[in-house]
């Protein structure tokens, strides 16, 4: 029997003080899973693909279990672009990616749920608004099962 891993949390997030709040408000609410944070979209996708590890050497494990909190708005490569980069590869498309974004166009709000995305969340401007809507984020992601993403399928015999 495999013991599953715990669930890590990707951040890529250009704007220091927005992923500083979004760590502060999931350990407020209890979640003190692994958080890696990407400063670009570039940087996210090196660390995604394989091409380069993360600041501190971080290298993707394929038995672990992810979840990308993406930007859209990042310098080097958008959100957009790297979610369609991972629903396009097959190691990486069930990874479940949530848009948080300070993006309300109803068409990037479509492009992106067309891409593949797993939930779309526009980031209130006001401060209190924004830390209440990443408290309830993670409220959820503390209670979902993320799979692997290369889950071994073990069949009864």
């Amino acid at each position: 029997m495999t013991i599953a891993k715990e669930l890590i949390v990707l951040i890529a997030e250009d704007d220091d003080g927005h992923a500083t709040l979004i760590q502060e408000q999931l350990e407020d609410v209890g979640l003190h899973n692994a958080i890696h944070r990407f400063r670009d979209g570039a940087e996210a996708w090196a660390f995604l693909s394989g091409e380069g590890a993360a600041a501190g050497g971080k290298v993707l494990d394929p038995t672990q279990s992810y979840l990308l909190l993406l930007d859209i708005r990042m310098p080097k490569m958008d959100g957009v672009e790297v979610l369609r980069r991972i629903k396009a590869t097959p190691s990486l498309h069930t990874m479940p990616v949530i848009m948080l974004t300070t993006t309300d166009d109803p068409r990037e709000v479509a492009e992106c749920y067309a891409l593949g995305c797993n939930s779309y969340i526009t980031k209130p401007v006001i401060f209190d608004d924004f830390s209440e809507v990443i408290k309830r984020l993670g409220l959820f992601v503390s209670v979902i099962a993320v799979a692997p993403l290369q889950a071994s399928i073990v069949g009864s015999g």
